[in-house]
C-alpha cells in the first residue's frame, strides 16, 4: 500500500517543484508591470493543503486548485501535487476551515531571468516576495538573486505561505 510518506521520499503522482524565495526591499523594487495575477490562498487547517484561486488582471479568467507540498529534507526540492477544481469543488473546500492570504503576483525580469513578485495585501501588506522554479538542482543553485532582494529565505519556513498565515510578518532577527 503506497503512502503519503512514499509519495514524499518517492513521487510516483507528484512531481517535484524546485523553486527559491527572496524578501524584496520595496524601496529597491523595479517598476513592476501593471498586469498580475490575483491569488487567494486558503490554507486548510491542521493539513499540508492550499485551496488557491488564480485570477488574471487582462482577461478575468480564473484557476482553481487544491495543493499539497509534502515536507521535504532539501527546502529548495518538494514533491507536490495538484488536483484543478471546478466552482462547485471550489466552494465546497472553500467552506473548510482555514486562513487565508491573498496576493499579487507580477512578472519581473532580473539578469535575463524571470522572477515571480509577489506583493501581498491584508495582515501582510508591505511584504515582498519573490520567486523562481527551475528544473534542475544544479541549475536552481546557481541562480542570482533578483533586483531588490534584501536576503534569501528559501530555507526559513517563517516565509513558506502556511507559515505566513499563521504568524504574519516574521520578525527580523
Amino acid at each position: 500500500m503506497r503512502t503519503g510518506a512514499d509519495e514524499a521520499a518517492v513521487p510516483k503522482y507528484a512531481h517535484i517543484e524546485r523553486e527559491r524565495r527572496w524578501l524584496i526591499d520595496p524601496s529597491r523594487l523595479p517598476t513592476l508591470p501593471a498586469d498580475h495575477v490575483l491569488i487567494e490562498d486558503r490554507y486548510l487547517a491542521g493539513t499540508r493543503m492550499r485551496l488557491r484561486r488564480m485570477t488574471d488582471s487582462g482577461g478575468g479568467g480564473a484557476a482553481l486548485k487544491l495543493t499539497k507540498k509534502y515536507e521535504a529534507d532539501d527546502p529548495l526540492a518538494r514533491a507536490i501535487v495538484t488536483a484543478y477544481l471546478d466552482e462547485p469543488e471550489y466552494a465546497l473546500l472553500a467552506g473548510l476551515p482555514g486562513a487565508t492570504i491573498v496576493k499579487r503576483r507580477h512578472a519581473l525580469v532580473s539578469g535575463g531571468l524571470t522572477y515571480s513578485v509577489d506583493r501581498f495585501e491584508g495582515a501582510l501588506a508591505g511584504l515582498i516576495l519573490a520567486e523562481i522554479e527551475w528544473a534542475d538542482d544544479a541549475g536552481l543553485r546557481g541562480l542570482p538573486a533578483p533586483s531588490g532582494a534584501i536576503r534569501e529565505v528559501s530555507d526559513d519556513p517563517r516565509y513558506q505561505g502556511g507559515g505566513l498565515v499563521v504568524h504574519g510578518i516574521p520578525k527580523e532577527d
